[in-house]
């Protein structure tokens, strides 16, 4: 069940409204299912249905008018109007539960309070089966003003309870982070000249993106300026940015002037202010002489998130999830062009799950967010595996924060993820698919695909089975011999990439250890004093290595990913 509430001025062009059925053609048998007293005329049922009106209307006013008379304050808008709708599948409701939910609204709104004799007047009108309209005036029996700020949020509350009480469709609810819908004369603009994404939207994904490769606020301004936008930027009298807006170019009202939106009218951390934050939050990737591969840095840096996820520091997992939504804002970008329609939808779904009321600590979270810079200028090439690697860390990192945002009941959040999840798995499946098959194609001879078999039942003895049985077991058997022939020890880096982070997640652990060592046997290898010492070091932690195989193996359940 939902609640919309909106203020007005007159209350007999309200009622007019509610009891029209000739403008109105879907109004059907308005009537009056609840009111202040239980008493009030009803123009619908009434047989003078003007005189009913213009005593309801009269009734309605009275405290409105009385305080006027005695020259008190009122409301520049004093009507109240809360419109309640049941979902589809919702059974239809009688009268009688229609009054009683209406009556739960006024008093949890403070409307009118049960109890309460100077409550202020109001009336339940029905004209459809799945919803009601509450109209009230706010001035109460003692000529105040009635208190009743924050009403939506008591509304929904309440109607939270509501749909349990009475068995209804449970709306996932939000808590105020969303960014702002696209109204309904912007989406019909927009259909009509043929676009799919009203300006809002196509200004946010743009803005979002812009934020994403941007190392500074200086940077984010001059991309801003060459997107192709209409941009005027907003100054305090010191000459100081305070904010932005932007305009999409031809899209103009009736008087031919570019309709303007702010940052924060796009999306609540696309304000200057929060831009600012995120971008002095993070430094300017360092200039190395040794070219590390930036999707190996993207891909540990998301591969983290989990165990940051896990800490007790909100404000530091916050940061991580917003510079994981920054990484899959640009992604579209550096991906090849097949891939590209799943992961800007991906973004799109994951936007509303990057937010929550909990402010994000941004320097948290520089690795990943340095990792992405480095990729915007540093484009890498080559089979496709970088980036098969880092979705397949990233439907882990999106598991965990699904069950980050379910544990803060945030509700929206979850859902938003959920959808994330199946747009990355479809990702992931058609980008890992070349890479996996051209590694099955080198698959190495037997006596070394069973040696190979014999480390990971000693290494993984959890997961054994489930990555020798799995289709793409000769893919991680090439990694290995590749990884030797390299001059690495397979079984250290079995070891190191098990103990990176579980594999309770992964429905393919045979995938998830392929990646790692990838990314593993892209340092150089110990050379043989070297390992030998490691080897002579590891000998009294062999038994935690065991001990740590063993409890994951008991590790709390968690939503598996298919693939």
């Amino acid at each position: 069940m939902i609640a919309k509430i909106t203020r007005g001025k007159a209350i007999r062009r309200l009622l007019g409204y509610l009891y029209d059925t000739v403008k109105a053609k879907d109004h059907t048998d308005p009537h009056l299912v609840a009111s202040w007293d239980g008493f009030a005329p009803d123009p619908g049922r009434d047989q003078d249905p003007k005189a009913a009106m213009k005593q309801l209307t009269g009734s309605l006013e009275l405290r409105l008018n009385q305080a006027r008379g005695k020259g008190q304050s009122v409301p520049e808008r004093p009507v109240w109007q809360c419109s309640v709708r049941a979902a589809p599948e919702d059974p239809v409701l009688t009268d009688e539960q229609w009054a009683d939910i209406a009556r739960r609204i006024v008093h949890a709104t403070g409307i009118a309070p049960d109890g309460d004799p100077d409550g202020c007047r109001w009336v339940a009108v029905r004209h459809a089966d799945d919803h009601i309209h509450i109209a009230a005036t706010t001035i109460r029996g003692d000529l105040r003003t009635a208190r009743h700020w924050n009403d939506y949020l008591s509304a929904d509350k309440e109607l939270e309870a509501v749909e349990h009480d009475y068995n209804l469709r449970i709306v996932v609810r939000g808590d105020r982070t969303a960014a702002k819908r696209p109204t309904r004369a912007e989406t019909e603009k927009a259909h009509r000249i043929g676009h799919q994404r009203t300006p809002r939207e196509q200004l946010r994904a743009t803005i979002r993106t812009i934020v994403a490769v941007s190392t500074s606020p200086e940077e984010f301004f001059h991309l801003l300026a060459s997107s192709g936008m209409k941009v005027e930027l907003l100054r305090f009298p010191s000459g100081d940015i305070r904010g932005y807006k932007v305009a999409l170019d031809g899209d103009t009202n009736a008087q031919g002037q570019p309709v303007w939106f702010s940052g924060s009218t796009l999306a609540p951390d696309l304000s200057y202010p929060q831009i600012r934050n995120r971008l002095t939050a993070t430094e300017a990737p360092p200039v190395s002489p040794r070219r590390a591969n930036p999707w190996h840095q993207a891909t540990a840096a998301t591969e983290r998130i989990p165990h940051h996820l896990a800490g007790t520091d909100d404000a530091a997992a916050q940061a991580h999830i917003t510079a994981f939504a920054e990484a899959l804002d640009a992604l579209p970008f550096y991906a090849p062009t097949e891939l590209r329609p799943q992961l800007r939808q991906a973004a799109l779904d994951f936007e509303r799950a990057s937010r929550s009321r909990i402010q994000a600590d941004h320097h948290h979270a520089r690795a990943l967010r340095g990792a992405i810079h480095t990729i915007a200028r540093q484009p890498v090439g080559g089979d496709g595996a970088g980036i098969a690697m880092f979705l397949d860390a990233a439907i882990l990192a999106a598991m965990a924060i699904q069950r980050w945002h379910a544990a803060r009941h945030h509700n929206q959040q979850v859902e938003a993820t959920r959808r994330t999840l199946a747009d990355l798995q479809a990702a992931y499946d058609q980008a890992a698919q070349a890479p996996l098959a051209a590694l099955t194609q080198r698959r190495p001879p037997q006596p070394a695909t069973e040696r190979h078999a014999q480390r990971i039942r000693q290494t993984i003895p959890t997961h054994a089975d489930q990555i020798l049985n799995d289709p793409t077991w000769p893919a991680l058997a090439t990694t290995l011999t590749d990884a030797q022939t390299a001059g690495h020890d397979p079984t250290q880096l079995l070891h190191q990439a098990a103990d990176q982070r579980a594999l309770n997640d992964a429905h393919s652990p045979a995938q998830v250890l392929t990646w790692r060592l990838q990314r593993l046997t892209q340092r150089p290898a110990l050379s043989p004093r070297a390992r030998a010492a490691q080897a002579r070091s590891s000998v009294g932690v062999t038994g935690q290595r065991q001990d740590r195989s063993g409890r994951q193996a008991v590790a709390p359940s968690h939503p598996r990913r298919s693939r």
